[in-house]
């Protein structure tokens, strides 16, 4: 089972374009690879998921976990030839001062061989004490390679590689150039997802050539074979547990929308869902469904086409208004706001939660996220369930003139959410909220939803 961690420095290394180049490289040659993203992230894994053909699964400390962080990987790597993670941030960062949750901890817990990224931009002679340092900072870390990016030209290649053969024993298994056609565009909330880019299948196939020209893919496929992870319990086991009937979920994935994990989704299914995609700007009619998930996504880059289209919005409304299950995050709420505000221009929107949404210069929620039920959510606690959920959020957006009595589902013990203390508009059986759930670490909400909208079925019928 081989397979290797990419890592950096620090953030901004370009991680992300290396690992697509790689995944896209290795998937050329026959490689079937399966990749990981440490971390929460939907962006990320969306260009990696494309590259490899393979859902990209997330490995999160926060919100897994040990023995189930090495059980999904190892289910995951079952059918495939090479496994790539990648880091979030820089090898060492991570939340507290010990590093229990960085990525030097993930590569240690799966026992992986790191790859370190470094961006060469500037750098000489001074790229070895940083090497040196990555090195002894913690020797249970096994830096096996190291990946010279941004690279100045051939000259400077030669002087990188010639300091680090003379002071390290660590090997330079690639020197990527510096290209600017190789960078992905960058927006207010990260790298543009590749559901949304245009060019995304031209630029996959150009970071893949890149890679191949510029990296020894044979010696990291030596490095990848060097590993020894031992997996506790059954690595195929799986505890989904569904509402026991079919129901007919909806759920939008076009360009204002797409952020969905695909464990949940699969989750869903097993439970007993039909998953139903459909499209907010281009369908003009809802699906025939029982219960609608509206994940993450830009609404605000889509929010002309999103207005324009009337009759999905009324008929969301209108579903909502007749009782109709929904569970709504982050873009999913905004859209269904009263109007969405954004470069001083407004659009409506679907109107079921009685505020506006703004967008903000800077994030106004970021990063990871703990609530406590209030006893308020349309979802019934499962018996000897945790009411304190883990999970995280990333929005510039807020919303503005809610009304005083709103219900929530949850309070904010850390993060933001709404407006720093509460989380979870709840109306009807719409729950909508700016925090990201993931049905991991016991926080069973697939189960908790399909019972939901099997209730609701029954109620309408």
């Amino acid at each position: 089972m081989p397979y290797f961690f990419i890592s950096a420095a620090h953030k901004s290394s370009g991680k992300t374009t290396l690992s697509i180049g790689l995944t896209t490289a290795f998937r050329t040659i026959g490689v079937s690879v399966q990749t990981f993203k440490k971390g929460p992230d939907y962006i990320d894994p969306m260009w990696l998921s494309a590259a490899s053909g393979r859902s990209c699964r997330n490995l999160d400390f926060f919100t897994m976990h040990k023995a189930e962080i090495q059980q999904e990987f190892a289910r995951s790597m079952q059918d495939a030839d090479l496994g790539i993670i990648e880091g979030n941030k820089g090898l060492y960062d991570g939340l507290d001062l010990e590093g229990s949750n960085s990525n030097a901890a993930l590569a240690s817990l799966l026992h992986s061989p790191v790859i370190l990224v470094i961006d060469a931009r500037g750098m000489t002679r001074g790229i070895a004490p940083l090497i040196l340092g990555y090195q002894l900072f913690d020797p249970d870390i096994r830096i096996a390679g190291v990946i010279l990016n941004k690279v100045g030209g051939s000259r400077h290649e030669e002087k990188l590689r010639r300091v680090i053969e003379h002071y390290t024993d660590v090997s330079v298994v690639g020197a990527v150039h510096y290209a600017p056609g190789l960078e992905i565009d960058e927006r207010h909330l990260g790298l543009l997802p590749s559901n949304e880019a245009d060019q995304a299948t031209a630029k996959i196939r150009a970071l893949g050539d890149a890679v191949a020209s510029q990296v020894d893919l044979r010696q990291i496929l030596e490095i990848a074979g060097d590993t020894s992870l031992i997996l506790p319990g059954n690595a195929a086991s799986s505890d989904v547990t569904g509402a026991g009937s079919s129901v007919r979920i909806g759920y939008p994935l076009d360009r204002a929308f797409g952020f969905y994990y695909p464990g949940d989704l699969e989750k869903l299914a097993a439970g007993g869902a039909e998953m139903v995609p459909f499209d907010c700007i281009r369908d003009t009619h809802l699906p025939q469904v029982d219960g609608l998930f509206i994940g993450g996504g830009f609404p605000e880059s889509s929010m002309r086409q999103l207005e324009g289209n009337r009759s999905m919005r009324n008929e969301i409304h209108a579903f909502i208004e007749h009782g109709g299950a929904v569970y709504a995050e982050c873009g999913g709420l905004m859209y269904l706001a009263r109007s969405l505000t954004w470069q001083g221009k407004t659009c409506e929107m679907v109107g079921a939660i009685p505020a506006d949404v703004v967008m903000h210069t800077r994030p106004q929620g970021r990063g990871y996220v703990r609530l406590r039920e209030t006893g308020e959510s349309p979802w019934p606690l499962l018996p000897d369930q945790d009411p304190i959920i883990s999970a995280h959020e990333f929005h510039y957006s807020a919303l503005e003139g809610l009304p005083e009595k709103t219900r929530f589902a949850y309070d904010v013990v850390r993060g933001t959410g709404v407006d720093g203390k509460k989380d979870g508009i709840v109306y009807k059986n719409m729950l909508a909220s700016y925090t990201h759930l993931r049905d991991v670490g016991g926080n069973q909400w697939t189960r908790r939803f399909l019972n939901h909208v099997l209730s609701c079925k029954r109620e309408v019928g």
